[in-house]
């Protein structure tokens, strides 16, 4: 890989992966559209790692309270809101884990043209909008039960479709159930640790079986700059919502549709 290529692709994961725009179809679009070289599979881990490192850190206290919350209410049979959070956690993640283990290979296959993420990135986007417009933001993560953790969890196994993105579709699913834009946002982050986790596990013992001769260098630094750029991107986000809502990446979206349905056409 050429230097460029590692710091814009790097950039890319970690900045796209917590927005609501699909960090999928960024890493998919430079090979379909400029004709880049795969990345590889040690550059996937290594910027898969970067992430999960990056949300681990912006939530250490929030994931360090769930943790213990639910040890408390598993194995001391006490209740608390912690350990609630940490099953909805757990529920929302098995859809995504189930799904994806039976249909990768279809994913791959028919999933991956740009005219599918072209289709995604609107009609999602579209629904993106149309949840932050007449959601009631009434909710707060502390009422996230199992039946709402399940919903969302269905939400974000439709993510598996480059294009859809993960964190836009579970924002949606949470804003259309009634809870604000932070806590669906803090949710949809929480969900990513798991999730984030068993891919970049599936990847890491891929590339153990097959081996590589990636550029050790390149993949680091990939890693790290994938980290910075996520760590930066998820507080900003945060601090930002409240004010902005959502529309700036409707918009980004629908902007990114329509110039991928040209390209597709032409």
């Amino acid at each position: 890989m050429e230097w460029m290529h590692v710091v814009i692709l790097a950039l890319l994961q970690g900045i796209t992966e917590f927005l609501p725009i699909s960090s999928s179809a960024h890493l998919i679009l430079p090979s379909q559209v400029l004709g880049w070289p795969d990345q590889g599979l040690a550059f996937d881990v290594a910027v898969h790692i970067g992430t999960l490192l990056a949300v681990i850190m912006a939530f250490r206290h929030e994931v360090v309270a769930i943790t213990r919350g639910w040890f408390v209410q598993v194995f001391r049979s006490q209740p608390n809101p912690e350990g609630r959070l940490g099953w909805a956690v757990i529920i929302g993640t098995l859809p995504a884990v189930i799904i994806g283990y039976f249909c990768e290979g279809l994913v791959e296959t028919w999933g991956r043209s740009a005219a599918v993420i072209a289709t995604t990135t609107v009609v999602f986007g579209i629904a993106l909008w149309w949840a932050d417009r007449s959601g009631a933001r009434v909710r707060d993560n502390d009422r996230l039960g199992w039946r709402h953790a399940v919903l969302i969890g269905l939400a974000q196994a439709l993510a598996l479709i480059p294009g859809t993105s993960r964190s836009g579709i579970t924002i949606t699913a949470s804003l259309l159930l009634g809870y604000t834009r932070q806590a669906a946002a803090r949710f949809s982050f929480l969900l990513s640790i798991p999730l984030i986790l068993a891919a970049g596990s599936l990847k890491g013992i891929e590339l153990w079986q097959t081996g590589s001769d990636a550029q050790w260098f390149d993949v680091g630094a990939g890693a790290v700059l994938s980290f910075i750029a996520a760590l930066l991107c998820i507080r900003l986000f945060l601090a930002a919502l409240d004010r902005i809502g959502m529309w700036p990446f409707v918009i980004y979206r629908l902007i990114l549709g329509l110039c991928l349905f040209i390209f597709v056409v032409v």
